[in-house]
């Protein structure tokens, strides 16, 4: 198997951005440019190696390769993303992988990009790139060119050897176990092997409502490979395996006057296989609320009544100020249950929320999040 630290390491070392390899500071896929970027990048590098992997690796300084991290990045419908805007979509996965210098934290994201052996071009428009848009690489660039010709194969040795020399050790494997159970003491750290050959650990803070276990703050780490996924305090998850399987629920917590309930939103199963193979298979199960309509109209002319005053600079009542704390999650409910214009009345008023509070800003972003998992699936 291949240690995914290792294979970064290599791709750093050895080569400067090429047709088989992208590096970038950071992305962002909360807005239209940031999209658009990525699905050049990735239309360009799966054009220009019909038939060996390519990666792209987020979280390092363009000019001296320094490893800065980012934030863990959860978005598990990425593929949902590409298949929606990319004809001929390649097989793509977006990992976090931990080094043992950056804050806990903090990870580098790996883009690995399997061609089909087709060409690959986007489907429609986005941002200022044009639907029929075809991208290649040109040195570190990914440019749009017109193609006439067959593609040749000239990185599949290169890369072949790259991944090679990125293989698996024990010594490597028993580090990040005990790394990981020293940093997460406070956590109930646990471990179990799978397949006599992957180690799987994982750790959270438990929480009990009523005869049900949820946990916040879970980091679970395939250490062969280096591959971590991560809840944050704000998320709620159950955890379930099997000899050959491990499972997370991520729960949502969504209601109206303060009545809320725990609604499963997405499952992520890790599929173990006697081939020395695994699968990271996430799938939405997420299932609406649904309200009463002469409810949901009195709600939402209440909340737009609260955004016409916040865009005119008005101050608000007690009880809006109060009503303000769930504007974002009611505006979902609201478009959950058909209000299709709830999300155009909540991007109205976006930018004023994003600075009214902390607090405010952190449920905003919770209520995207989940709008963007509902959305691309």
């Amino acid at each position: 198997m291949i240690n995914k630290r290792l294979l970064i390491k290599s791709l750093l070392a050895h080569n400067d951005e090429n047709s088989f390899y992208d590096k970038k500071r950071k992305i962002d896929i909360s807005e239209k440019e940031g999209k658009a970027k990525l699905l050049k990048h990735i239309c360009a590098l799966s054009n220009s190696n019909p038939k060996n992997n390519s990666y792209i690796v987020i979280g390092v300084e363009d000019a001296d390769n320094a490893i800065i991290g980012v934030d863990f990045f959860d978005d598990s419908k990425i593929q949902n993303l590409i298949n929606a805007y990319l004809t001929n979509p390649p097989i793509v996965q977006y990992e976090n992988i931990s080094f043992p210098h950056l804050p806990d934290n903090k990870v580098v994201g790996l883009v690995t990009i399997r061609p089909i052996n087709k060409i690959t071009s986007l489907r429609k428009n986005i941002w200022k790139y044009y639907g029929g848009s075809v991208f290649f690489r040109d040195g570190s660039m990914s440019m749009p060119k017109v193609f006439d010709i067959e593609i040749k194969d000239v990185n599949s040795k290169i890369v072949e050897a790259i991944e090679n020399h990125a293989q698996n050790n024990i010594e490597y494997t028993l580090d990040g176990v005990f790394d990981f159970m020293n940093k997460r003491k406070d956590f109930n750290p646990q471990y179990k092997v799978f397949k006599e050959y992957f180690v799987l650990c994982w750790s959270g803070q438990k929480k009990f409502v009523k005869d049900k276990t949820y946990y916040s703050r879970v980091d679970i780490e395939l250490v062969n490979e280096q591959v971590r996924l991560f809840f944050s305090t704000l998320d709620e998850v159950s955890i379930s395996y099997d000899d050959d399987h491990f499972k997370i629920i991520e729960y949502v917590n969504l209601g109206l006057q303060n009545s809320f309930k725990y609604y499963p939103l997405e499952e992520t199963i890790i599929h173990f296989n006697n081939n020395v193979n695994y699968q990271i298979e996430t799938n939405l199960i997420f299932e609406p609320p649904q309200y009463d309509k002469r409810i949901l109209h009195h709600i939402y002319n209440a909340n737009n009544a609260i955004v016409d005053k916040l865009t005119k600079g008005l101050s608000l009542t007690k009880a809006e100020e109060d009503d303000l704390k769930n504007l974002p999650v009611t505006y979902l409910i609201c478009y959950l249950n058909l209000f299709h214009e709830a999300i155009d009345k909540l991007n109205e008023v976006k930018p004023i929320l994003r600075n009214y509070s902390d607090e405010l800003n952190i449920i905003l972003k919770e209520t995207y999040r989940i709008l963007r998992k509902v959305k691309y699936s």
